[in-house]
């Protein structure tokens, strides 16, 4: 299991969580709604601050796996033009 799936499970969690125990507070409707309301929104922040956490932590390690393919490119590039300037050399 990856560590989104865990993150998102967690606070899906917590949400039910916390919704089952406001609509079972002796308050008011109107005080069930607002807290309600007040923890439906919170969540959605923590969860939208998690997706933002992953989405960077994936883009940065996306970025640096193309700059070490670019790196390995070069290197494959240079290596290949040694070898044919070797070839050049032994066939003369």
């Amino acid at each position: 299991m990856n560590k989104g799936n865990v993150v998102i499970g967690v606070l899906a969690g917590v949400a039910v969580g916390a919704l089952l125990g406001v609509l079972f507070a002796p308050d008011k409707g109107s005080e069930t709604r607002k807290k309600l309301s007040r923890r439906g929104s919170d969540s959605a922040d923590e969860l939208k601050d998690k997706f933002d956490e992953l989405f960077n932590s994936l883009a940065e390690k996306f970025e640096n796996a193309k700059e070490d393919a670019s790196d390995l490119y070069e290197k494959g590039k240079q290596k290949a033009e040694e070898i044919k300037k070797d070839v050049r050399v032994h066939m003369s």
